[in-house]
């Protein structure tokens, strides 16, 4: 959540809803539609995009007026866009929030022009329901997922945050009305929560900003609001619960992290994805041990793959396996994942600075200080061009003073 908005992924309906859909008939299409949902997220949140746009699509075709379909393909398609970024891991997202505009590359075409028609097409069909009901509460709620999702786009694809602000101050409203219409339905509390944590980490002046506009803060409420979701089946239960690995790494609650996605690994095998994050929060939690076993693990994953990866992938997959093989004591292993991020040319500059500057304290171990510092120039100028602060700073003092007299840097993991 470095200066975007942040919901983890779009929702996955429950586990009693994965049932055939060769068991109903043509004629049944407004009952067909949940469970080729369901069967769609189950394939998106193990990385089969493709498979997961296919069953949206047949869902489309057998409930045309269904709201949560057309949310679902807008969903899919805002994921796979930042998918193809390399914007999905939690290191993107754990800066310090901001409320300003970001400078980013535009979409493609196609998917952005797909975006817009389903996020419209489903607040459409959510505000015709409301219109006819005003207290439906399935059509509240698929309003403000509408509107969320307007709002999470705009600012992580376009970078236009403070344009995000309105359609996410509408998902807000929408959900908080749910809850009020019906205090069990707790999946209405992945916003909300959301929202309000986003609100508490603001600076003041903009905290005081989004209260007068009606936002709510309260970082410990927020935070209640996501466990209830992830704790409840529902249609954003695996949603809340990657939005928690995400904040608990946020509050340094690294072991709850941990356990979150033990349960999401046994949940979706095939997503290498939560091996990536399970080492990184492992660095963070300083147990090198347990980060080289978790992304070991998925480096065997991503070598098996045939699928499509994330933009700059395995670059960081190497670069954080070498921060952990540096932390252990194996510098020749450490060596060589580093200098094949240094050669990855579809590396993001971040990962490349890091890896520099990791390189730099390898060369200082070996008592190669001319090396050393050669590197943390280089770490420097690609890290301050990268505008990773903590980064510049470290290579900076690692430049005065060489590594083994830094005992505060023992791991250096990414952000």
């Amino acid at each position: 959540m470095q200066d975007r908005c942040y919901s983890g992924c779009a929702a996955v309906l429950a586990v009693a809803l994965l049932v055939s859909s060769a068991a109903f008939g043509e004629s049944d299409g407004p009952r067909r539609a949940p469970a080729l949902r369901a069967e769609a997220f189950e394939h998106a949140y193990n990385l089969d995009h493709d498979r997961a746009m296919s069953l949206l699509q047949q869902a489309a075709a057998a409930d045309p007026k269904d709201p949560a379909t057309y949310h679902s393909l807008a969903s899919i398609t805002w994921l796979n866009i930042l998918f193809r970024r390399g914007s999905v891991t939690t290191d993107e997202y754990l800066g310090k929030l901001v409320a300003k505009d970001v400078k980013v590359a535009p979409p493609p075409a196609v998917q952005a022009t797909r975006f817009k028609k389903y996020v419209a097409r489903a607040a459409e069909l959510a505000r015709q329901r409301l219109e006819r009901e005003p207290d439906d509460v399935q059509a509240q709620y698929d309003l403000g997922v509408a509107e969320g999702l307007q709002a999470s786009y705009t600012a992580t694809i376009e970078g236009r945050v403070v344009g995000a602000f309105g359609p996410a101050r509408r998902a807000f409203n929408a959900h908080e009305r749910v809850l009020a219409l019906d205090a069990t339905r707790r999946d209405a509390g992945l916003i909300v929560g959301t929202y309000r944590y986003v609100v508490a980490g603001l600076a003041l002046p903009m905290r005081w900003m989004a209260y007068l506009a009606g936002f709510g803060g309260d970082k410990e409420k927020a935070l209640a609001l996501i466990e209830a979701a992830a704790r409840t089946k529902s249609e954003v239960q695996t949603e809340a619960k990657l939005a928690l690995v995400l904040l608990y790494n946020r509050e340094k609650r690294y072991a709850e992290a941990l356990r979150v996605l033990t349960d999401l690994k046994r949940r979706y095998p095939r997503n290498r994805l939560l091996w990536l994050e399970a080492g990184s929060t492992a660095l963070r939690a300083g147990s090198a041990t347990r980060a080289a076993r978790e992304l070991d693990e998925g480096l065997a994953k991503l070598s098996q793959e045939s699928r499509p990866r994330m933009l700059g992938e395995e670059a960081l997959w190497r670069y954080k396996r070498g921060v952990a093989r540096r932390a252990l004591g194996r510098f020749a292993e450490a060596r060589d994942d580093l200098l094949l991020v240094e050669q990855r040319r579809d590396a993001k500059p971040w990962i490349k600075g890091r890896a520099l500057l990791e390189l730099g304290m390898l060369a200082d171990l070996d008592e190669q200080r001319a090396q050393a510092i050669a590197r943390y120039e280089e770490a420097t100028t690609v890290c301050e061009a990268a505008g990773d602060r903590v980064c510049t700073d470290e290579a900076r003092g690692l430049r005065r003073t060489p590594f083994r007299d830094h005992a505060s840097l023992a791991i250096v993991s990414s952000r």
